[in-house]
């Protein structure tokens, strides 16, 4: 990376440099690519509006562990006012023992880190919202034997997670027998998924509290799905024998998409859970022209529910896909892992660089033109190839 896109971020690389070493057998390049070299210059990408406050900016990042200031937050009933020394997380509905655990009770319990790229569904639906994602270290208690200890009855089905904050919400708005009220933000996830997905009642980001706007002091973490599942301000786990139906389960955050049979395309809904496997290219790199064309390089990362990625393949133009090099660390299974490929000489002019990632279970990511996308009616999980523009000049 060159010295010129990561001055601005020199006291937050020591810091990011600092906290990864804390993990042991990982450890962090030179630059956040390795192979990327300080002669390097950045190609901005054309057409791409400049990255907010609080979003991750592909072009400069220079760090695995996202920083502070480009961590992304989306609170869909405002941040809540309360009493966060005193919070307390109950655990109640279908159990035995019912009870509460107050913040010195859940770090008094066994502490477990849990590495995970967190991204909103909606990532990349359009220009201006491809930043909202961020690669973290989570520390915090797992929930899994909370909820033994409590003793789960056999009828529980579900388990919702509910948070302090609230807002009134208009049902069959319009009709005769709309009704306002008041509600908790609840997601909710099977016992089973509850059980034997390494859930993580946590209460630090990369060896800081959470911060306010991202949940604190209590959130949940679950590895492998998109961020509305990881419940903010977390107050309440209750186990239901029906399926919780709350606006950002069965209203809201419902994919709607449409399935071809036959002749006929069928749209079905679906609740927002799993991330999708997906990739971008994070940043374009030239080097001094030679002979009339330009060396080129590009730069990105791929990411999925936790499925081990095969490969990464790059195409310039109308080029033929070719295969990039995915880098060996560092890596963990529900986070991000960097590519770099070497695009050649290209001619002066304008171009297209796009990625697609490949899973073992030979999943592609799909392009704009696949029916997955296509035919998908609806703004959340976005995981579309996208293409990236730019312009070499001699």
């Amino acid at each position: 990376m060159t010295k010129q896109v990561t001055s601005r971020r020199g006291a937050l690389k020591t810091g990011s440099a600092v906290a990864t070493a804390v993990l042991a057998g990982m450890s962090m390049p030179d630059f956040v690519f390795p192979g990327q070299q300080p002669a390097e210059e950045l190609v901005p990408f054309l057409n791409m509006p400049r990255t907010g406050p609080n979003r991750l900016d592909w072009e400069t990042l220079d760090s695995w562990f996202t920083p502070q200031d480009q961590v992304f937050s989306v609170q869909h009933y405002g941040i809540p006012e309360f009493d966060t020394e005193n919070h307390q997380v109950e655990v109640t509905g279908l159990v035995d023992r019912p009870g509460t655990l107050t913040l010195d009770q859940l770090r008094d319990l066994p502490k477990k880190d849990q590495l995970m790229t967190l991204e909103c569904s909606g990532n990349g639906a359009s220009k201006g919202f491809m930043n909202a994602i961020y690669n973290s270290r989570w520390t915090g208690t797992p929930l899994a034997p909370i909820l033994r200890s409590c003793g789960i009855k056999p009828e529980a089905k579900e388990v919702v997670f509910f948070g302090v904050d609230r807002k009134e919400e208009t049902l069959r708005e319009g009709t005769n027998s709309e009704l306002k009220i008041e509600v908790p933000f609840g997601r909710s996830m099977s016992v089973q998924d509850a059980l034997n997905l390494d859930l993580l009642l946590s209460y630090e980001r990369n060896g800081e509290p959470i911060e306010s706007r991202n949940g604190a002091p209590v959130r949940l973490i679950v590895p492998g799905w998109y961020g509305i599942a990881n419940v903010k301000w977390l107050r309440r786990i209750e186990l239901r024998d029906g399926r919780y139906m709350g606006r950002y389960m069965g209203r809201d955050y419902v994919t709607v998409r449409g399935e071809r049979h036959g002749n006929e395309v069928v749209f079905v809904e679906s609740s927002v859970t799993k991330m999708r496997l997906k990739s971008m290219v994070a940043r374009v790199t030239r080097q001094a022209a030679r002979d009339g064309n330009v060396p080129t390089k590009a730069y990105g990362a791929v990411w999925s529910d936790g499925t081990e990625v095969k490969r990464v393949e790059v195409k310039v133009d109308d080029g033929s896909w070719r295969e990039a090099a995915l880098d060996k660390e560092p890596r963990s299974k529900y986070c991000w892992t960097f590519f770099s490929i070497d695009l050649g000489a290209l001619q002066p002019g304008k171009h297209t660089v796009v990625s697609r990632a490949i899973d073992v279970k030979d999943r592609i990511q799909p392009s704009t033109e696949d029916e997955e996308i296509a035919l998908k009616k609806t703004y959340w999980e976005a995981n579309q190839q996208w293409v990236r523009e730019i312009e070499l000049e001699v």
